[in-house]
């Protein structure tokens, strides 16, 4: 820890690369290295990678595990099978969102569960409050280190340096497949967070640097945090904090594919409800005339009445164009003219779906 802020195992091979280290969720972690835009295209085009290490990992084991996370999240854990996982949910009473998370299944009574950085004693201190007699939560977050590798050449790229190139061929989206990188135990789960192929490797933090340095010689371009915002914006991806938080249904931010519509949950009720009969507010995708950053707040009118407030903004390289997602009056539909205040200037823009890039 330095000047108050966590540092990953990672962070002497980012200062090595000449990386721009910025304080995020009480870590110092890497904006960039060299070019935002350069980093966002090899994503796009070949292979990128992220130090998320400052992610939660927790580990949820014992007898009556299933049906605690049953409880406590929002998607049909009792449908993952062995070695796969979801993305979910952990809902509160009142129909917001504690956190968005990921759940894998290991075997028999095991999980893992994958939670945001900001979020993460938090959400630690959610569970263990929920938490019945017999079960455990193991904080493996210290101990261990986790890179995102993302894109259209990820997965073959792991496969030239992994002992398990078949398996890692193969896998479904949020398959778990364990494998040795470049030698290196690995936990590789067929996910991410840029609406790219790839997979997200957890190991040991003391053989994360020698995993770092073999990706970059297999070819892997390191991104930091800036490229990784702009693409999970293309990819009409929300962010805990921006697009989700504790009072926001998550049916307002089109998420109602990750809630069961058939089991009881935490919260269930008052999120079931909106699903039913809609939500005031909801998250859309704006598209601005200009190529200027869009900053969180900017108030969004249509017609000249005020109906939101921009959430993310960014510039995308892949549309060159300012996007992002604001969460306007439920009214208000695709296609619609509306304009977004860039520190005191109207720009024009219009209402767009929030997913602007689906890769083919």
């Amino acid at each position: 820890m330095s000047d108050g802020l966590f540092r990953t195992s990672l962070y002497s091979a980012h200062v090595k690369a000449g990386a721009r280290m910025v304080p995020f969720a009480g870590w110092e972690m890497p904006v960039q290295y060299a070019s935002v835009i350069a980093e966002a295209k090899a994503v796009r085009e070949g292979v990128g990678m992220f130090d998320v290490s400052h992610m939660g990992r927790l580990i949820i084991k014992g007898p009556d595990a299933l049906e605690f996370l049953e409880r406590v999240t929002s998607n049909d854990v009792a449908k993952l099978g062995d070695n796969v996982g979801q993305y979910s949910l952990l809902p509160n009473p009142e129909g917001g969102c504690v956190d968005d998370i990921i759940v894998y299944h290991l075997e028999g009574d095991e999980f893992r569960m994958v939670v945001n950085a900001s979020n993460h004693d938090k959400d630690v201190s959610w569970l263990k409050g929920h938490l019945p007699i017999g079960l455990e939560i193991v904080d493996r977050t210290p101990e261990t280190a986790m890179i995102a590798v993302q894109g259209p050449t990820a997965t073959e790229t792991l496969a030239t340096i992994s002992n398990e190139a078949k398996a890692l061929r193969d896998a479904p989206a949020f398959g778990i497949v364990h494998t040795k990188i470049a030698g290196i135990d690995c936990f590789a789960a067929r996910s991410g967070y840029t609406g790219e192929d790839g997979y997200e490797l957890v190991c040991s933090a003391a053989d994360s640097e020698s995993l770092w340095d073999a990706l970059v010689e297999a070819g892997v371009t390191p991104c930091g945090l800036a490229s990784r915002d702009t693409l999970r914006v293309e990819a009409g991806l929300p962010l805990y904090g921006h697009e989700l938080n504790d009072t926001l249904s998550p049916i307002a931010v089109g998420l109602g594919w990750v809630v069961s519509k058939t089991k009881s949950f935490i919260g269930s009720d008052i999120i079931n409800a909106a699903r039913t009969n809609g939500t005031p507010m909801k998250i859309q995708g704006v598209r601005l005339s200009v190529k200027r950053l869009i900053p969180v707040g900017a108030k969004v009118c249509v017609d000249g009445n005020e109906v939101g407030e921009i959430t993310s903004g960014v510039v995308s390289p892949l549309l060159d164009a300012a996007i992002g997602f604001a969460l306007l009056n439920a009214d208000v539909k695709i296609e619609t003219p509306c304009t977004v205040d860039l520190r005191g200037k109207p720009e024009a823009g219009v209402v767009v779906s929030k997913r602007f890039y689906k890769r083919k």
